[in-house]
């Protein structure tokens, strides 16, 4: 069955809506400046809070590892996505999974996932993160030829009404949304959230 992610959680309330809707794994984003920036001090009770067999995934982008490991060992992450211009060379070393995040534009944006040597890369789009708004879905087709090339988790412009068609394109791994299912940034909507993850989980 499909994998569900939630990004962009920020307090315990949204976690466990999510976790009750049949979320596999929650994120984190570990951005300082980004509009669901949370700290080590605000995630690491929510972290804690989680039943078993939820992964809790801190993102990260651009920190240098050892930030990196002292967030995980602290909050007791489960995973490490990175998010930015990470080498290969950069992401050895860990002992936790290690989602590597492409913005991909076009079939050429792929030719990079033959360096990596990572669980699972997370397929996004080159646009700024979102302030709220939806973002455009990247083409499903580019991630469905990516899944010959290693575990593919398929983001960017999901929501209830396009994830089932998302995965029948894709045949992802998994999925990751974010503003897809928020009432404002850093706050997710019940009735989005429960659709979403009923409607992956159904296709």
């Amino acid at each position: 069955m499909i994998k569900v992610k939630i990004c962009g959680i920020t307090n315990l309330a949204d976690a466990m809506l999510a976790i009750d809707a049949g979320a596999d794994a929650l994120g984190f984003i570990f951005v300082d400046g980004t509009p669901r920036f949370v700290t080590p001090a605000q995630a690491g009770p929510i972290i804690r809070a989680l039943p078993p067999l939820v992964t809790a995934v801190g993102v990260f982008w651009g920190h240098p590892g050892g930030h990196v490991k002292s967030v995980a060992e602290s909050c007791g992450l489960g995973a490490l996505q990175f998010h930015g211009d990470e080498a290969p060379e950069d992401l050895v070393g860990y002992t936790l999974p290690v989602i590597k995040t492409l913005k991909i534009a076009d079939a050429s944006d792929l030719e990079r996932m033959g360096a990596y040597t990572v669980a699972a890369f997370l397929l996004d789009s080159r646009e700024r993160w979102s302030e709220g708004e939806v973002r455009r879905p990247i083409q499903w087709t580019l991630a469905r030829a990516a899944s010959a090339r290693g575990r593919i988790i398929l983001s960017a412009g999901l929501t209830p009404d396009n994830v089932a068609e998302a995965i029948a394109v894709a045949r992802p791994y998994g999925v990751d949304v974010n503003s897809g299912v928020e009432a404002a940034p850093g706050r997710k909507d019940p009735v989005k959230l429960r659709d979403f993850i009923a409607a992956a989980k159904q296709a």
